[in-house]
């Protein structure tokens, strides 16, 4: 007999690294969530812009399994077909020549940090150490990626950090070439800046920041964690920037809820890794790689990234006319299905009471700090699914309201 469990269960037997939602799910459909009491949830937060194409797709289901019953895993002693042919798609697909899967999007980055110092450091000396990247970034949880990511509240506890990094304020071109010299190695930023508040790059940023690194001869990482596979509207936000970089980091979506990173790069950056410089025992395994192959077969189509638009273009119009009633939000900003609706100042600091209203209405939504509620559902939510949402969303939003007047 399998063991009852809930949610107070949490707080007894997990580490309180997370505060989760009051639920638990126990079955999905789409982007439909049922939790232990049969409600029902329109699913707008796609488990942190991971669950690209919905909950229990057909044709992952039918990939995961095929290859369940053939070879599950075996360790970077050995490759497999699945992986294989998921670096050529990816290969064939973007800028890259080479690939280095791993498990996560802090993975990536951390491969991609020490990928840039080792390139430095053979190049032209041990002196060329030094990272550049952006106030209110997030690239991982790992102490080298924390220590990277721009928001002191997730770094602090953990001193000593990792040496040599730096940060400028997002968005600010003079900021960032005051800090980028000949010991500069790296800079890393996000297209989009995810957890920090959805906030986009202005393209003469990502522009300014491409002609540092080639003076410098520094490397350009584009942390496409959370924008990337489809999520802008393009495969990369690279790609709608026309802005190309030296690595790219991949994840999320990438295995469509199956935990899977990348970490993409030129061959002759890649050369730059032999035998033994970096590694992970889980890392390109073949139920990943048969996950992650149908996910990309499926996202990088024309009519896709067309769909992306068409409901980018829904969800801010509902929110546009919520807003008109509710004079909520100052501004609505974001690529594709990445958007972030930015609190009014009579609200600042409430986007996790929104947050919580929404789930009590059957509607399940991010926050991006404490200012922004953010929206990252599935690229191929459907209409019903989505104007359900929004409408649930809409009287979360006038009950958060009128608590807050009266």
């Amino acid at each position: 007999m399998s063991l009852h469990v809930s949610r107070h269960d949490f707080d007894q037997w997990m580490m309180p690294v997370y505060a989760p939602a009051a639920f638990v799910p126990v079955r999905a459909e789409g982007s439909t969530v049922w939790d232990q009491n049969g409600k029902d949830y329109i699913d707008f937060a796609g488990g942190i812009a991971v669950n690209a194409l919905g909950h229990a797709h057909p044709a992952l289901q039918q990939a995961l399994q095929d290859q369940a019953a053939r070879l599950w895993h075996t360790g970077n002693g050995y490759t497999n077909e699945p992986i294989l042919r998921l670096a050529k798609q990816l290969i064939d697909a973007t800028f890259a020549d080479r690939v280095f899967f791993c498990n996560s999007g802090a993975e990536a980055n951390e491969a991609a940090l020490k990928l840039a110092r080792k390139v430095a450091h053979d190049r032209f000396g041990a002196h060329k150490s030094g990272i550049v990247a952006f106030t209110n970034a997030f690239h991982g949880r790992t102490l080298f990626t924390v220590s990277a990511g721009g928001q002191p509240a997730y770094s602090k506890d953990f001193a000593p950090l990792p040496p040599d990094i730096q940060h400028a304020a997002f968005n600010d071109l003079e900021a960032a070439a005051a800090l980028i010299n000949e010991n500069t190695c790296a800079v890393i930023v996000e297209p989009i800046q995810g957890e920090g508040g959805v906030l986009p790059a202005e393209p003469a940023f990502l522009r300014g920041l491409r002609e540092l690194c080639d003076k410098h001869q520094a490397l350009l990482i584009f942390d496409e964690v959370q924008s990337g596979v489809g999520r802008t509207g393009s495969l990369y936000a690279y790609m709608h920037y026309g802005i190309t970089p030296d690595v790219l980091t991949s994840a999320k979506a990438l295995g469509g809820g199956f935990p899977i990173g990348a970490m993409l790069t030129r061959e002759d950056l890649a050369l730059v890794m032999g035998v033994g410089t970096h590694g992970t025992t889980y890392g390109g395994n073949p139920l990943a790689g048969a996950v992650a192959g149908k996910v990309m077969e499926l996202i990088n189509q024309p009519e896709m990234m067309a769909g992306v638009a068409q409901r980018h273009t829904w969800i801010v119009e509902a929110l546009d006319e919520l807003n008109q009633r509710l004079h909520l939000f100052k501004q609505v900003r974001g690529l594709g299905l990445l958007i972030g609706a930015v609190l009014s100042d009579d609200f600042a600091g409430k986007a996790k009471q929104i947050n919580l209203a929404a789930a009590e209405m059957g509607v399940m939504v991010l926050i991006a700090g404490a200012n922004v509620v953010r929206f990252a559902p599935a690229l191929n939510i459907s209409e019903q699914e989505l104007r359900t949402g929004m409408a649930r969303f809409a009287e979360a939003c006038e009950s958060f309201a009128r608590g807050t007047s009266s």
